[in-house]
């Protein structure tokens, strides 16, 4: 986040508050100050350390508080990113960044309202530090920026007028530093009628938003806002001025000698490292004292001195102004003698004592530096040290990626300066020679004059004035920067909001103190050092004394200066020794270099790839490692922060397989010829498919042969035709992608009737959770990363069924009864006789014994007729239904009568041919040329009991398709059909082949519950009831299949009563059903008994079995239909022989 320009504020805004404690209640409705201010209290005069009214001091610092307070603007930026929210860098968000939705649209947007947290370091940064600041004058004094230290932010407040205007602060808080500042502020627009809160920046960038769902950019420009979060910022800083006092002049004087002694002030000003040249304050000192006026008295009070006798005294000089009070010392030796002259030896004036010190000078310099953390990061599957994912390869979304980064422990840098300097003493030496001669002298003895020995002796002293000089070296700390580890970042698409921030966990900041000890401290002032004293002999002349140098004299009595060094231990170690020894401060070690954290310190697991993140190949990382400047820090630094390179990139390949299958319904599969490249779907029954979530995908790792349902978002299924669920509660059109529950395996559905026949694709489609509104696919995998669903295509081929052939009339007069309610009467009892006990399905159909087929003795249901079977020439009503595409002209039930003879206890069941006369033409076979005998059905007879609605829905059917001549009304072709069609003869065909036509089917299909887009009339037209009869001629011959009857003739001549006929027994007459589509009577659609996958006759339940009444048992054929008495015909029922 970017800070902008501030403005100085001179006075103060006053916030009326209500303390309670330490808390600050504000009154309504906007002020906002920091929780707790530091000291507010008003500013005093300067203060003076040392305190001279603690004792005398050469030197003191003047401290001044001062404050300043400055009005700033520090702003909040929100950047519009591509998926339309926008994004704001927030302290301590996950991730650096909180996101708001854009409230306006896509070509006018808007960044909602949301609270961001704001860090702001001031102390750096003349942007937020006063212009002037002032001290307890009230403004009378101003100071500059630069001469102040030790700045601190003592409170911040809101700005009346402006807050909730352009923003809203709702917590300021300074930090641990007092330094930085936490704002946390609401901005954003609050909706789209109002006009806040105000941004001052509203800015096209001219970048399109791109989308990954579209691989391209959209029509749209990205935009950035910017708002104010004004707040008056309050300081407290130092003004620091530092003063010394020295004073020179003569040392050593002759008793009535006088002398000036000089007084200098130096300042080092504020905001200054050293100080200025020293001002002469000798006339006006304060006060001038002598502590012992007998031997040095004071002469005025401008420094001038005189010396009374001998003896030595302090000369003190205190000096005050401006608050300070600044006291120096002088010793003076007053010696015997006049005093004596300029340019005598020993006159010159005695230099200024000791020390006279040079300010320390930087020299030697050690550079210490580590400041490079060697940053290393991956981003890889959970969990560490066994990830099941290679990230590079792929990894998919809903598991979750560590985070580990690996760098040095700490940082620094260090700029260890040798400081160097002299100490300058000027030492007086004082040696007395004791000088003795002996001229000799002339005296008188009894008048004569000789030379006696006269000897003579005097003390001369002999002062010199020497300069030693003592060096002085020691190590100062110039600059020392320490850095621990605050936080990492790690940034790609996969991870949460496409960035995490790891804190340390267990980690041990580095342990450091430093104090600024670094100082020379002179010896102590010898004053004047008497040396030894000596004589010298001069013979007979006075000698001088002999010239030598008294230096060694100096320098034995000048100790050495101490120092001491700054002091820095760091981790337990002695970096830099600050204790105080000679001359030498001992030079500093090193800083022990950084070593690599745990792989523990900064690791973040568990961060879980968004299912919103669709699949990327190869998605660049990056990373920074952040480090914090430690307290102690000397001479500059400030937080660093590193990018760290070379981070693996992270493929996002959530996977999804589809290896799906549908049930193969064989055993309804009715077909002649089954396609088994396709699975069998049977109209009107159930079926299933199987979706499973496991199967094979990439190789990689985590991926293989497994299973997937964790990274499905659906499973679905399309049929190109209607279909309900299994419990037929829901109704799905063609074409209709229908959700299956990812976990469900196996689902059932139900095909409905009216669905055509023929050959379909059943399509499948596993969708990935993470694929976008606009995805590509693959089969049976996503293998391709740029796919997000993986489909199957399962061929089918819908199948019709028939069913149901029953026998519901039979005109022989033994069986009136049993199908009619009475003799004479065609009112049906509603007795059939099905193929079985078992319904299309196999599933019981509730009829009972001995309904069943064949018609045989036994089966009639009447006392006294268990021996009844059927006479020849009796035919017998039946019909049977068709589910499917059976409803066009062309469209038709194929039957193929055969015939058995079996005797009459059940034994010697054979195919047999039958013959017939017919006029003059005698025993003509059933199937041969000469059979020519055409076999009619009425639809619309007496005893065939259709139901009316079945012919009227047929009717109607044939209306609607083409069945009527133009211009004629559905009612009027209703009643055509009903009087005229439905009554007219059908062909079907002899007695050896049987084709029912349409003349012959009603539709019966559903009428109700139907779904609105389902047509009424298809679905009408998708069931069949085809009506036929059939009988063998009244005088039917039997033979075995296959016997030459005219041969048999001819050999031994041929009547009806001829040996070769077989006579005693039944004839069974036994039906191949098959269906014809089209008219292809070649190629049968559908076989209720022959086909190669199932028997339809059996599974309704046909007993291949039979014992009758009399315990003969009957080995009974699929298809076997009714059994005649081969030995009694219909003829005999009738007085006139008329053939049925």
């Amino acid at each position: 986040m970017k800070k902008i320009r501030t403005v100085t504020l001179l006075t103060l805004v006053c916030i009326t508050m209500i303390f309670f404690g330490r808390d600050l209640i504000f009154a309504a409705p906007v002020g906002v100050v920091s929780s707790e201010p530091e000291d507010t209290a008003d500013l005093k005069p300067p203060t003076f350390i040392p305190d001279a009214k603690k004792g005398p001091t050469a030197h003191q610092k003047k401290i001044t508080k001062v404050e300043g307070v400055r009005d700033s603007e520090p702003g909040v930026y929100w950047y519009q990113i591509d998926d339309g929210r926008f994004r704001a860098e927030s302290y301590r968000a996950p991730g650096r960044f909180i996101y708001t939705n854009n409230i306006g649209t896509d070509f006018n947007p808007w960044p909602g309202v949301a609270e961001v947290v704001d860090k702001i370091e001031m102390k750096s940064s003349p942007l937020y530090k006063p212009h002037e600041w002032t001290d307890y004058t009230k403004g009378e004094n101003k100071y500059h920026p630069s001469k102040i230290s030790n700045e601190i932010i003592t409170q911040v407040r809101t700005i009346d007028g402006r807050q909730d205007e352009q923003s809203e602060i709702t917590a300021l808080q300074i930090t641990d530093l007092k330094t930085a500042v936490m704002i946390t502020s609401k901005t954003g627009k609050k909706s789209m009628n109002e006009n806040l809160y105000k941004q001052f920046l509203r800015e096209d960038t001219g970048n399109k938003a791109w989308s990954d769902a579209i691989g391209g950019y959209l029509p749209w420009t990205k935009y950035k806002f910017g708002y104010y979060t004004p707040i008056n910022i309050y300081w407290r800083g130092d003004i620091v001025e530092q003063k010394k006092i020295t004073l020179t002049g003569k040392t050593s004087l002759k008793v009535g000698e006088e002398t000036n002694l000089k007084a200098a002030v130096a300042t080092m000003a504020a905001g200054q490292t050293d100080y200025g040249s020293p001002v002469d304050v000798s006339t006006g000192i304060h006060e001038w004292s002598s502590n012992n006026k007998g031997v040095v008295e004071l002469v005025g009070n401008s420094g001038k001195i005189k010396g009374v006798k001998k003896g030595s005294a302090k000369i003190t000089a205190v000096w005050k102004k401006d608050g300070y009070e600044l006291t120096a010392t002088i010793t003076v030796t007053v010696n015997d003698g006049p005093p004596c002259k300029p340019g005598e030896p020993g006159c010159e004036e005695t230099p200024p004592p000791p020390p006279m010190c040079t300010v320390p000078k930087p020299g030697t310099v050690i550079p210490g530096k580590y400041m490079d953390p060697v940053a290393t990061a991956v981003i890889k599957a959970d969990q560490r040290g066994s990830e099941q994912f290679d990230v590079l390869q792929g990894i998919p979304t809903s598991e979750s990626l560590y985070g580990n980064i690996l760098a040095r422990n700490y940082l620094y840098q260090n700029k260890f300066v040798n400081m160097t300097g002299t100490c300058t003493f000027t030492v007086n030496v004082e040696k007395t020679w004791t000088l003795t001669w002996d001229p000799g002298k002339e005296i008188t003895v009894d008048g004569k004059t000789e030379t006696v020995s006269d000897p003579q002796s005097v003390q001369e002293p002999v002062n010199q004035t020497h300069k030693i000089e003592r060096p002085y070296s020691f190590w100062a700390i110039d600059n020392l920067e320490v850095y621990k580890i605050d936080q990492g970042t790690l940034e790609n698409y996969a991870l949460p909001g496409d960035k995490i921030t790891i804190f340390p966990e267990g980690y041990h900041e580095p342990e450091f103190t430093v104090e600024q000890t670094g100082n020379f401290y002179p010896p102590r002032d010898p004053g004047t050092v008497t040396a030894p004293g000596d004589s010298k002999d001069g013979g007979k002349s006075k000698p001088s004394p002999p010239s030598e140098d008294l230096k060694s004299f100096a320098e034995d009595a000048v100790g050495k200066v101490e120092v001491t060094n700054d002091s820095l231990d760091f981790n337990s170690q002695t970096i830099m020794n600050g204790e105080r020894v000679e001359e030498k401060g001992p030079k500093p070690g090193s800083i022990p270099a950084p070593t690599q954290i745990g792989q523990d310190v900064l690791y973040s697991p568990n961060n879980m790839i968004s299912k919103d993140k669709i699949n990327k190949a190869n998605t660049t990382s990056k990373g920074e490692i952040f480090y914090g400047l430690m307290p102690g820090n000397i001479n500059g630094g400030s937080d660093q922060k590193f990018s760290i390179h070379g981070i693996n990139t992270v493929t996002v390949h959530t996977p999804v397989v589809n290896y799906s299958s549908v049930t193969d319904d064989q055993a309804h599969n009715q077909k002649t010829n089954p396609n088994y490249s396709r699975a069998a779907f049977i109209l009107d029954r159930p079926f299933k498919v199987r979706i499973p979530t496991n199967g094979q995908h990439v190789n990689y790792p985590g991926y293989g042969n497994r299973d997937y349902a964790k990274y499905f978002r659906t499973k679905q299924v399309k049929f190109p035709f209607d279909t309900y669920n299994g419990s037929r509660t829901i109704f799905y059109p063609k074409e209709t992608w229908i959700d299956i529950p990812v976990n469900q395996l196996d689902t059932e559905f139900f095909l409905p009737v009216w669905v055509d026949e023929g050959d379909y694709q059943v399509d499948f489609r596993n969708i990935a959770e993470n694929a976008p509104a606009v995805f590509s696919t693959q089969p049976s995998a996503n293998q391709d990363l740029s796919h997000h669903v993986a489909t199957d295509i399962e061929p089918v081929e819908v199948i019709g069924r028939v069913y149901d052939f029953r026998i519901t009339d039979i005109v022989d007069y033994n069986w009136e009864t049993v199908f009619r309610t009475q003799k004479g009467s065609a009112t049906p009892r509603g007795t059939f006789y099905w193929t079985g006990q078992r319904d299309i399905d196999g599933d019981p159909r509730g009829n009972q014994l001995p309904y069943t087929l064949p018609i045989a003795p036994g089966k009639h249901p009447q006392q006294g007729y268990k021996n009844i079977s059927v006479k020849t020439g009796y035919h017998f009503k039946f019909d049977l239904k068709t589910k499917g595409n059976m409803f066009s002209t062309r469209d038709g039930i194929s039957i193929t009568p055969s015939f058995d003879f079996v005797k009459k206890d059940g034994s010697g069941r054979q195919p047999v041919d039958l013959y017939y006369h017919s006029g003059s033409r005698n025993f003509i076979r059933v199937g041969s040329p000469q059979d020519t005998e055409k076999r009619y059905v009425i639809l619309n007879e007496r005893l065939r009991n259709v139901p009316q609605s079945e012919m009227q829905d047929t009717a109607s059917y044939l209306y609607n398709h083409g069945g009527a001549s133009g211009g004629m009304s559905a009612q009027a072709y209703a009643k055509l059909y009903m009087n005229k069609i439905s009554k007219s003869k059908t062909w079907v065909g002899r007695y050896d082949w049987m084709l029912l036509s349409s003349g012959v089917r009603t539709l019966i299909g559903p009428k109700t519950g139907l779904p609105p887009s389902v047509n009424s009339e298809r679905a009408n037209a998708a069931v069949h009831r085809w009506y036929g009869e059939y009988s063998i001629p009244s005088d039917v011959y039997v033979v075995k299949k296959g016997t030459d009857l005219a041969a048999y003739g001819r050999g031994k001549g041929l009547d009806e009563k001829s040996d070769v006929f077989l006579k005693k027994g039944f004839i069974v007459v036994n039906f191949n059903i098959e269906t014809i589509q089209d008219g292809n009577t070649a190629w049968p659609h559908l076989q209720y008994i022959h086909a190669p996958l199932m028997n339809q006759w059996k599974l309704e339940g046909f007993n291949n079995t039979y014992t009758d009444p009399y315990g003969n048992r009957f080995a009974l054929t699929d298809g076997d239909t009714v059994f005649y008495h081969a030995d009694q015909s219909s003829k005999k029922d009738f007085s006139s022989q008329v053939p049925h």
